[in-house]
């Protein structure tokens, strides 16, 4: 019978925060505003970047595969509640601006504002 473990290599994990993190968009208009120059910042970007995230990611994703907490649960695990309370806060005081104009673009797309 087959292993049916499942498993992400990080290749798959470095590509998920790429396009989650940097996102094929930002490929796009860097590429049609600066032409072949940007390839250099794209493999420096997920070098020094992406693909250490997501090796660090995958560890701490296997170590603590247990919890569901996230960063918060990691930083719990290894060091104090109080480090833990200010990563989550921290987390969601630095997406709060993105959340926003994402609501907005949102909605001058259904009643038609262009930017």
């Amino acid at each position: 019978m087959a292993d049916t473990k499942k498993q992400l290599r990080w290749y798959n994990v470095a590509l998920i925060a790429f396009v989650s993190v940097w996102g094929l968009g930002n490929v796009f208009n860097n590429y049609a505003q600066q032409g072949l120059s940007v390839v250099t910042s794209w493999i420096l970007i997920m070098a020094i970047y992406f693909v250490p995230y997501a090796l660090i990611v995958g560890q701490l994703g296997s170590t603590f595969k247990d919890q569901a907490g996230g960063v918060s649960s990691w930083i719990k695990e290894t060091g104090t509640v109080r480090l833990a309370y200010y990563a989550a806060w921290t987390y969601w005081v630095v997406h709060i601006p993105y959340l926003v104009a994402g609501e907005s673009s949102i909605t001058a797309s259904f009643i038609g504002i262009k930017e």
